[in-house]
C-alpha cells in the first residue's frame, strides 16, 4: 500500500513541476487592497515564446482554483483543449461584499461594482500586459459567483466568451436579464449551466426556470449547454461538472473522435476536406489558435474518403497535408491515391516513388510506398 501512495505523490509531484504556479499580491486600486491572485501558466510556457494562450478566469480562487487548474492541465495534456493560463482569485474573506448588487434591478453597486471594475479594468489588463494571452476568456463561478459573472455577459462586448455558471445564486432579474442578452448576440458565446437534484431548492428552481428560457431562444450563435446530475450538493457540484463543462466548450478542439467521425463525417452529403477545413478554421475564429491539424484528424479523413469511395476528395486532402507537413509523405502519399484511383497509374506510381525522400509520419512508411509503387508496376507493366 505505501508503495502505491508513494507513486501517487510521485506522479502528483511531477505534475507540480510541469506546470507553473505564480502567487502574486495584487494591489487594487479599485478595492483600495491587495488581493491574492493564483495563476497556473501551461506547461511549457517558457519554451514557446510566441505562443498565446487563452484566460480561464476563476472567481472563489481560494477553493476552486485547483479543481479548475488540474482539470486544464489534463484536458491540454491530451489536446482535448487548447493550453490555457488558469487564474484564480482568493475571495474567502470578502465573497459576500465582491457579489454586492442593488436589490432594485439586481445590478452591482458599491463594493460588487468596484470588484466587477477590479477584474475588468485592472486584473485582465495585468494578466495582458505581462503573459502571453488570446482575446478568447472563460469565467468559472460557483453559487454566488456563478451569478456575479454573468454581468460581464450584460455589457455591450463582453469580457469573457464563455461562462461557466455552476449552482448559480441568481439574483431575481437575472432570470430575464440573461435570455435577452442571449438573443442579440451577433459573435459565438458559449454559456454552461449546471444544477442538481439535490442543490439548494431555490437555486435549483432559478436554474431549471433560467434553462427553460435560454432553451427557447432561437440564436445559432449562442453555444449552450445544461446539465442536471442527481445526487451531487450544491457544494460537491464543481468537481463533477468542471471536467464536463471544458469538454463541451473545446468540443471543437478536440481530435476528431469515433463519435464525430460515424455522426458527423460519414453522414456527409458534401466533401470531408472542406469539413475537416470548416473545423480548423473554427478553432481559429472562436480560440484565436491556428493550430497545426492533426495527423489523428487526416487519417480520419482518409479513412471516411476509402470507405465511401468518394476517392476524388484525395486530391484536395493531399494538398492541404503537403501544406501542413511539407517535410513528410503525407500530401505525396493522398496525391498519389488519387491517381490511383481515378485512372492515372503511371502518374500514381511516380507519385509514390517521389515519396521515397520524404519522411515517414502516422504509419506511411519508405516501405510501403514502393510497395504501392512497385504493385502499379507489376499490375500496368511500366
Amino acid at each position: 500500500m505505501k508503495k502505491y501512495i508513494y507513486l501517487l505523490v510521485f506522479f502528483i509531484c511531477i505534475q507540480f513541476a510541469n506546470a507553473q504556479f505564480i502567487y502574486e499580491p495584487f494591489n487594487s486600486a479599485k478595492l483600495s487592497e491587495t488581493r491574492e491572485v493564483k495563476i497556473q501558466l501551461p506547461r511549457g510556457y517558457d519554451d514557446h515564446p510566441d505562443k498565446k494562450y487563452p484566460i480561464i478566469m476563476v472567481f472563489d480562487g481560494d477553493y476552486m482554483f485547483e479543481a479548475v487548474a488540474g482539470n486544464v492541465d489534463y484536458y491540454s495534456y491530451w489536446e482535448d483543449m487548447p493550453d490555457a493560463i488558469v487564474v484564480g482569485v482568493n475571495q474567502v474573506d470578502t465573497r459576500n461584499s465582491d457579489v454586492y448588487y442593488s436589490e432594485q434591478n439586481s445590478l452591482p453597486i458599491e463594493s460588487g461594482a468596484a470588484f466587477f471594475e477590479f477584474i475588468g479594468m485592472e486584473l485582465i489588463p495585468h494578466l495582458e500586459n505581462n503573459y502571453r494571452t488570446e482575446n478568447f476568456r472563460v469565467a468559472i463561478g460557483h453559487g454566488e459567483t456563478a451569478n456575479f459573472i454573468n454581468y460581464y455577459l450584460l455589457k455591450g462586448d463582453p469580457l469573457f466568451k464563455a461562462y461557466i455558471a455552476i449552482s448559480p445564486d441568481l439574483a431575481p432579474d437575472m432570470i430575464s436579464y440573461i435570455p435577452e442578452r442571449l438573443t442579440k448576440f451577433q459573435t459565438k458565446i458559449f454559456y454552461y449551466l449546471a444544477t442538481s437534484d439535490n442543490d439548494v431548492t431555490a437555486i435549483k428552481a432559478s436554474s431549471e426556470a433560467l434553462n427553460t428560457a435560454i432553451s427557447g431562444i432561437d440564436n445559432k450563435n449562442i453555444l449552450y449547454n445544461f446539465k442536471k446530475l442527481e445526487e451531487p450538493s450544491h457544494y460537491s457540484l464543481p468537481a463533477y461538472v468542471i471536467p464536463d463543462a471544458l469538454q463541451k466548450i473545446f468540443f471543437v478542439y478536440q481530435p476528431i473522435s469515433k463519435k464525430e467521425y460515424k455522426d458527423a463525417i460519414l453522414k456527409l452529403d458534401s466533401s470531408p476536406v472542406v469539413y475537416l477545413e470548416e473545423k480548423y478554421q473554427t478553432i481559429l475564429d472562436l480560440f484565436g489558435i491556428d493550430k497545426q491539424i492533426l495527423i489523428n484528424d487526416f487519417k480520419a479523413i482518409e479513412a471516411a474518403i476509402e470507405k465511401t469511395e468518394q476517392f476524388q476528395y484525395f486530391e484536395d486532402l493531399g494538398k492541404i497535408a503537403r501544406k501542413q507537413y511539407p517535410e513528410t509523405m503525407l500530401g505525396t502519399f493522398y496525391l498519389a491515391r488519387f491517381y490511383e484511383e481515378t485512372g492515372e497509374p503511371k502518374k500514381a506510381m511516380k507519385t509514390y516513388q517521389s515519396a521515397y525522400s520524404l519522411k515517414e509520419i502516422g504509419g506511411i512508411t519508405k516501405d510501403l510506398v514502393l510497395e504501392k509503387a512497385d504493385e502499379i508496376k507489376a499490375d500496368f507493366g511500366y
